[in-house]
């Protein structure tokens, strides 16, 4: 009898902790993580753009579409946030590998690559039973570049490149490594040296001709759907690299949109955008137009000629055609998760990691040495515009109109370079009592981590994680707010600090200080805006509130001091000095 029962008891007892696990699994939600590239806010169909994006419209429509959420100004810096919901300068990117100010170079917090100082939640997440997949780009460390790449940093299943972008056709570079040895070797044989693509750590032959959105894609279904019938939760990173230069899409794509630019120009698109986000509500009805005169880095579009107009029109249509592309793509996802049964237990969050890029061959935002190869290497010819063999960058003119309401671009701290659309969708089973809202309440990118690990029922291990020490992250999560519990993601007193190149600010409640270096443009004085009313900065506010300002500068400078951050001389310029 006790042969028997023994058996028949250890039978149970596997039997019902599986059954305890599946009802675990069965109620933690999936994650869909997707991240657009060099994306405005005015961008997407949603917020104001001609660009056609119905997936990401009828995702904002379901969930809640955040018209004040703010990333960091540059790329790596706001992955490492979206991954550990700690201060850059707390897991190594205080600087970022295409642009380190020397004094700073090798100091605590400089490393440029993600550092142990902290944990992904991907790593959170694997531990506690989910399956994780990343696809696309990294550019948190990887070999060659200092740090590790993702597989080592909690994803089951990677694939993709660890530098900030590629070619969206074929495995050439998207620039150049000048402190690698064997790539300036094949520069100087006039040769285009090969973008290593990893997969799971170990390197990989990118096949040609297949876009960049179709290739992350189909990888990260082909890992979803080997995984499906464990019976786990997964989280997916999706790290699309459109719109990142060089801009690339499909002929028919660009085609679409080129003779709607060539009539616009680029005032014509600023003013459009920006009428079109105050008609649909996501900027104040009495918002200010952000003349562009006030900026000295743009040009009209009647100091070109036609030619020139012509080569404009087409680069700004290929950006439109890597968002429509990139939309296109999201929704072949969101078919494969309804089609598997999957969508309504999955939380979907959709946010590009910084403003549109301003970078130019021409003008104050150029480098000559990269400039040289760039042309010398790639074609810019107007029928190759878009294909493989061409290198273009949206450049500073339309960079300047894409986001309409804001100020300012990629690199800079002006709300066009940190303010990007976000689109929260909560699983179906949880409360939500915010469905198809915009709202203009302040949200931060160290959010997203803590909301992910607050869906999926994780506690973060705050001080220590497989027996290193991290450092405790400081963002706050969105759910209390998308319950309805809360009226704000943050209170003023919940105030957030920022240092990027020299370039400073400090956001609490509605109000935004902030400080450029004449170096990049500005005049080295603190200014304080209202980003809620003023979102295209252009009522200062410092003579009408000085008190307040001097508490926002007393907060920032204490920041700097606990961080350790490195000063930066105020004539200091990122494009000529590196």
């Amino acid at each position: 009898m006790r042969k028997l029962l023994l058996p028949l008891l250890i039978f149970m007892a596997l039997g019902h902790a599986n059954i305890v696990e599946a009802q675990t699994n069965a109620s933690r939600p999936n994650i869909l993580f997707i991240v657009g590239d060099d994306i405005g806010f005015g961008d997407l169909g949603i917020s104001g753009s001609v660009t056609q994006t119905p997936n990401l419209d009828r995702l904002a429509k379901r969930g809640t579409f955040f018209t004040n959420f703010h990333v960091s100004p540059v790329c790596s810096v706001s992955r490492s946030m979206m991954l550990t919901g700690n201060n850059p300068i707390e897991v190594g990117l205080a600087a970022f590998d295409y642009a380190i100010y020397p004094p700073a170079e090798g100091k605590p917090g400089y490393e440029a690559h993600l550092t142990r100082t902290t944990a992904t939640i991907a790593e959170i997440l694997q531990n506690a039973g989910y399956r994780t997949y990343t696809v696309g780009k990294w550019h948190l460390g990887g070999p060659g570049h200092g740090g590790e790449g993702p597989e080592q940093w909690g994803f089951d299943r990677s694939y993709g490149i660890y530098t900030g972008g590629a070619n969206h056709w074929n495995q050439d570079p998207f620039h150049i490594n000048t402190r690698d040895p064997e790539v300036m070797a094949q520069i100087r044989r006039g040769e285009i040296p090969q973008e290593p693509y990893h997969e799971d750590g170990k390197p990989a032959k990118r096949p040609m001709g297949i876009y960049s959105d179709d290739l992350w894609t189909s990888k990260l279904m082909e890992y979803l759907e080997e995984g499906r019938e464990t019976g786990k939760p997964f989280f997916a990173f999706v790290a699309y690299t459109t719109a990142h230069v060089p801009l690339q899409a499909p002929d028919f794509l660009i085609d679409k949109y080129y003779e709607r630019y060539l009539e616009l120009g680029f005032e014509g698109l600023h003013r459009a955008r920006f009428e079109s986000q105050k008609k649909m509500g996501i900027i104040p009805p009495d918002a200010a137009y952000p003349e562009r005169a006030s900026n000295p880095l743009l040009r009209a579009w009647s100091e070109m000629d036609d030619q020139e107009k012509r080569l404009q029109a087409r680069t700004m249509a290929t950006y439109s055609a890597m968002m429509e592309s990139q939309d296109y793509h999201i929704g072949m996802l969101l078919n494969y998760l309804k089609e598997t049964g999957q969508l309504d237990n999955t939380l979907i969050i959709y946010a590009p990691d910084n403003g549109p890029e301003g970078t130019d061959f021409r003008g104050e935002l150029s480098n000559a040495a990269f400039t040289k190869w760039a042309r010398a290497t790639f074609s810019q010819k107007f029928d190759d515009i878009g294909r493989g063999n061409s290198m273009v960058f949206l450049g500073t003119d339309w960079a300047g109109a894409a986001n309409g309401s804001l100020q300012w671009w990629k690199w800079f701290i002006g709300e066009g370079g940190i303010r990007v659309p976000l689109i929260v969708v909560p699983p179906k089973n949880t409360e939500f009592h915010r469905s198809g809202e915009g709202t203009d309440a302040y949200a931060y990118v160290k959010e997203l981590p803590m909301t992910i690990l607050d869906y999926a029922g994780v506690d973060h291990p705050q001080t220590e994680f497989k027996g290193r020490t991290i450092t405790p992250p400081s963002g706050v999560s969105l759910r209390p707010f998308l319950a309805g519990e809360e009226p704000s993601p943050r209170t003023e007193e919940e105030w957030v600090a920022f240092e990027l190149f020299g370039n400073a600010y400090v956001v609490a409640g509605d109000y935004k200080a902030m400080r450029v270096r004449p170096g990049m443009y500005g005049d080295g004085k603190w200014h304080l805006y209202d980003i809620k009313k003023d979102p295209g900065e252009t009522r200062p506010l410092e003579a009408d509130q000085p008190e307040r300002l001097k508490k926002m500068i007393a907060t920032y400078e204490r920041y700097a001091k606990e961080k350790g951050i490195v000063p930066v001389a105020d004539d200091w310029n990122p494009w000529h000095d590196t």
